[in-house]
């Protein structure tokens, strides 16, 4: 049997037991790579991948920002150091904390104005780095690898509280995967959902 790129690069001697365990090291793989250039391109700003992340994830809710749990929530890797990553953010002067207006309880975190400019600076060599890491990919390509990626992140053997929302079953899932707005959102509609 041939041996497969993914062998030659780790100088694997013997074959992988299982495709799935292949498959699953070529994702590791594939995101360290994408991971170290994307981390390399945050530091020439003095961020790193999850600082950058919350500062995007603010931007795009903007007002009164959110609280710090909701953001852990909306980060794109888990982040369990959420409240001293936002004391970082705070401490260089891209985010503020605010006392909610309609729940004093409530601090939310806020990005401002220097936040937007370092974010504004970053975006055209953020699009470029995208398409520089897989630009070479066509339409089709590309749809299917994200149709690929959300399946295997979310298995059939998920219980239903771990599927995304609005997503009961596998059915379900295969039409939010292949879709980027399924019924409007992503979601089974009661024609989606078995009888």
């Amino acid at each position: 049997m041939a041996r497969s790129v993914l062998q030659d690069e780790i100088k694997k001697s013997q074959p992988f037991d299982t495709l799935e365990e292949e498959a699953l090291l070529n994702l590791v793989r594939t995101s360290d790579v994408c991971g170290l250039e994307f981390a390399r391109l945050f530091r020439t700003r003095g961020l790193s991948p999850p600082l950058y992340n919350i500062l995007r994830i603010l931007r795009g809710v903007g007002g009164e920002g959110l609280p710090c749990l909701e953001i852990a929530s909306r980060m794109l890797a888990c982040a369990p150091d959420i409240t001293r990553l936002i004391d970082r953010l705070e401490q260089s002067g891209l985010v503020v904390r605010d006392r909610s207006r309609t729940d004093r309880r409530v601090v939310n975190v806020r990005i401002i104005e220097q936040g937007l400019t370092l974010l504004a600076e970053l975006d055209a060599p953020v699009r470029a780095l995208h398409t520089r890491m897989i630009g070479h990919l066509s339409r089709e390509e590309l749809t299917e690898l994200s149709r690929l990626l959300v399946k295997a992140r979310y298995s059939p053997a998920a219980s239903v509280g771990s599927l995304p929302t609005g997503v009961q079953d596998e059915t379900c899932l295969e039409n939010f995967a292949s879709t980027r707005s399924g019924a409007e959102d992503g979601s089974c509609t009661s024609t989606d959902a078995p009888g």
